[in-house]
């Protein structure tokens, strides 16, 4: 595979670097405001269920396999917590995409000195509302099926060990192609060219998204993490994928 996983986590940093910069400080303030508003909320909402859910897992396994439930107790809350941090950040770029993609521009321009042929505003990014969210729920559509399935997988007693290990590498992947999504977006291409961008680099494209997952899970750099992700992902493509995805005809 094509990439390289340092580079991809080295893109998140580059990415926590520029929020500092003053062109980018006044488009981080409304996702910031939204990620403090939520991470509050899904922190409430995990307590309440984790304990529940992992109850029901425990009553699930018949007698003669209840030895197991210590095992499975730290899988499943591990992959609870993959969910949560990845539920989380759905919601929030579902609320903030219109911003995330003005975000993505101001730094593509800060990087290259260029403005993009389709240059955005604040009141464009009302008017794209309606289409940034049906953009959002066309990543949903590709995601869940594969939550689902490894969610499944992980209640198969014996089969439930890989369940998380798997759940972080796809949960690695789909944040990747969540944030690849704006740069690329905002170059008129659809969501196929953006997987097609990600596999360009596969392993850098996980190194990426794997650093932002990580990233959603550690307490006030989750605060920060969308922005950083929006901006890491602009570096990443002016950087890496430009060239070598062309715009569609």
């Amino acid at each position: 595979m094509n990439g390289n996983v340092i580079q991809g986590a080295d893109y998140l940093l580059e990415g926590l670097r520029l929020l500092s910069r003053p062109g980018i400080r006044p488009f981080v303030l409304i996702p910031l405001a939204i990620n403090m508003i939520l991470f509050g909320g899904a922190l409430w909402w995990g307590a309440q269920q984790v304990g529940a859910l992992g109850a029901l897992v425990s009553g699930w396994l018949p007698d003669w396999l209840q030895w197991l439930s210590w095992l499975l107790w730290p899988i499943f809350f591990l992959f609870a917590l993959l969910l949560l941090g990845y539920g989380f950040s759905v919601v929030a770029n579902l609320i903030a995409a219109p911003f995330n993609g003005y975000l993505a521009e101001k730094t593509e321009q800060m990087l290259t000195g260029a403005p993009l042929a389709t240059e955005n505003n604040w009141r464009t990014i009302l008017l794209l509302v309606p289409r940034s969210i049906g953009r959002e729920l066309r990543k949903l559509l590709y995601f869940l099926p594969l939550l689902i399935g490894v969610f499944l997988l992980s209640l198969v007693p014996g089969v439930s060990a890989v369940a998380a290990p798997l759940g972080f590498l796809l949960a690695s992947w789909m944040m990747a192609l969540q944030y690849l999504d704006y740069p690329i977006d905002n170059h008129a291409m659809s969501f196929s060219r953006v997987k097609q961008g990600a596999r360009l680099q596969r392993l850098t494209s996980m190194g990426f998204g794997g650093a932002v997952m990580l990233g959603t899970m550690i307490p006030l750099l989750n605060l920060v993490i969308m922005p950083a992700a929006v901006c890491g992902a602009t570096v990443y493509w002016v950087k890496d994928l430009q060239a070598g995805l062309q715009p569609e005809s």
